[in-house]
């Protein structure tokens, strides 16, 4: 089976992806989670015993690495106009 992780669990494993791949890399808070859901990159697998939401890992490294991938296309364009 696999396993599913809360909101405050996937943020710090999407929080430890990003410090492992960058030393400067800004911590994803459980809002981040959320957004993530909103915007379409993250959907629940899951709900825990009180109905919140739960996620697998898989989906939870697609969506950081889509977010990530994203933010640094926007850094490269605003270097490119300055």
């Amino acid at each position: 089976m696999t396993q599913l992780y809360n909101g405050a669990q996937a943020a710090e494993l999407a929080t430890s992806w990003r410090r492992t791949i960058s030393a400067t890399a800004a911590a994803v808070g459980r809002s981040a989670i959320r957004n993530w859901v909103t915007r379409g990159h993250l959907q629940p697998a899951g709900l825990d015993e009180r109905g919140r939401p739960l996620y697998a890992l898989a989906d939870l490294a697609r969506a950081e690495r889509a977010t990530r991938d994203r933010a640094l296309r926007h850094v490269a364009a605003d270097r490119q106009h300055p």
